[in-house]
């Protein structure tokens, strides 16, 4: 039975994005607690993955909301859009933009992440964007009325995302990649390539080893090109600043909150600030988790560590467990998932095999221990598998003969494996025996 709490407290969420709200949630399943959410970004929480089907025609705004409007005062949770400028923590007080000042007896932090800047000449003119938020979206709709060419700023999740937005506007697209190939800080070479081909094949440039050194004005004071680090001039009407995002902390900056990249919570999500809590995209780890990065800003994640605070919100204490790392994405039309840790760079014992297939953009690479033979995680493209049953495997570590041999059982598309699998499994064969001589 939920362990509900004997008094009231007023609990503010600052925040709306996917953790605040899965915590305000939560804590109302949990209690009768006073609930207040604040955010300046929107009125109700939306679908923030969903922001880029709204550019490209396929939703409308109204469809970003999960849920309907009533859903809020039905459960009692209320919403107060402001920006917060200063906590006082030894008051317990929160200083908005506009409005009296809110009191609370327990915080929870979930104000999300910006995009990166690093200081580059002319970063912040006019056409100059990233795309993280709602009014970002917005901006982006402005920016693009008499836009013909962009550049991307770095080859990431985000950076695929704006670049098949605007090619389906007709666009032209340039992407600046420091690596060899897209993405390959994260995916190992030959994926990679494959990857960097098939968003090529969509009509995007990708510049590789090609960093930004300046953003260049116009006369009438907007961005007109950018220059490159190899000394190139790309005339542009839009920057997309694309090169991975940064949690959203600086009006806590110089206050007694302890913070670093982000702000600093233990496992159980605590800062060092009694009654408050940080999760999401602006949480990080005192101590990393496994292999995991202290600063996660990952859909899911965010939703795990909600739920999380929640229950400790509501006398149930408990650690944030975020299990075996996974991800999903989409490059174009081709899907990705990855499960366990495949590492761009192989670790000393890490080995991978690698099956593509020869005409589609389709692969899989799997990661595991050379001298256990345990499998560590897989990575596919334009293949989609179970994630309750890779889950498993990794939790009972299982060796990379049994995942072989078991594949199709985590298929989600069996007419493909009908095709493909013993070409798959005949391939990795051939790899281990070629790898033993």
């Amino acid at each position: 039975m939920p362990n509900y709490e004997i008094f009231m407290k007023h609990i503010v969420i600052l925040g709306n994005g996917i953790s605040g709200i899965t915590a305000a949630r939560h804590i109302r399943k949990r209690s009768d607690h006073k609930i207040t959410i604040i955010s300046g970004e929107s009125d109700y929480f939306f679908s923030r993955t969903a922001l880029m089907y709204v550019y490209m025609g396929h939703m409308k705004w109204d469809h970003l909301q999960p849920y309907e409007n009533w859903f809020w005062e039905k459960n009692d949770l209320n919403l107060v859009k402001a920006w917060v400028e200063k906590i006082d923590f030894d008051q317990k007080k929160l200083r908005l933009s506009s409005g009296s000042p809110i009191e609370y007896d327990q915080l929870v932090l979930a104000t999300g992440s910006i995009p990166n800047k690093f200081g580059w000449e002319g970063q912040d003119l006019p056409g100059v964007q990233g795309l993280v938020s709602k009014q970002d979206l917005i901006e982006l709709e402005e920016n693009t009325k008499f836009t013909r060419k962009a550049v991307i700023v770095g080859g990431g999740l985000i950076g695929v995302e704006l670049a098949e937005m605007l090619r389906t506007r007709k666009i032209e697209v340039t992407m600046l990649v420091r690596e060899k190939e897209f993405w390959h800080s994260v995916l190992p070479l030959k994926d990679a390539k494959m990857i960097a081909e098939h968003i090529e094949s969509h009509g995007v440039k990708i510049l590789k080893e090609t960093q930004l050194e300046t953003i260049n004005p116009g006369e009438n004071g907007r961005v007109r090109s950018v220059t490159t680090s190899t000394g190139e001039e790309i005339e542009c009407e839009l920057v997309g600043l694309c090169a991975g995002v940064r949690p959203a902390i600086e009006f806590l900056k110089g206050s007694e909150l302890e913070t670093d990249n982000g702000i600093l919570v233990n496992e159980f999500l605590e800062t060092n600030i009694p009654d408050v809590y940080a999760i999401g995209d602006c949480a990080q780890q005192r101590k990393a988790i496994g292999q995991r990065k202290p600063v996660e800003a990952v859909w899911y994640t965010g939703r795990m560590m909600g739920e999380t605070v929640a229950l400790t919100l509501t006398g149930n204490k408990q650690k944030y467990n975020p299990g075996n790392w996974f991800n999903s994405a989409k490059f174009f039309d081709v899907e990705y998932q990855t499960y366990g840790w495949v590492w761009s760079k192989p670790k000393e014992y890490e080995k991978h095999f690698r099956w593509q297939h020869t005409t589609e953009p389709r692969a899989i690479t799997i990661s595991f221990n050379s001298e256990t033979e345990l499998f560590q995680g897989i990575n596919t493209y334009g293949i989609r598998l179970r994630h309750e049953v890779i889950d498993r495997w990794l939790n009972e570590q299982r060796k990379i003969g049994y995942v072989l041999a078991n594949l199709k059982e985590a298929n989600f598309d069996p007419e493909f494996y009908d095709r493909y699998e013993k070409q798959i499994f005949q391939s990795f064969k051939n790899n281990l025996q070629q790898a033993t001589i």
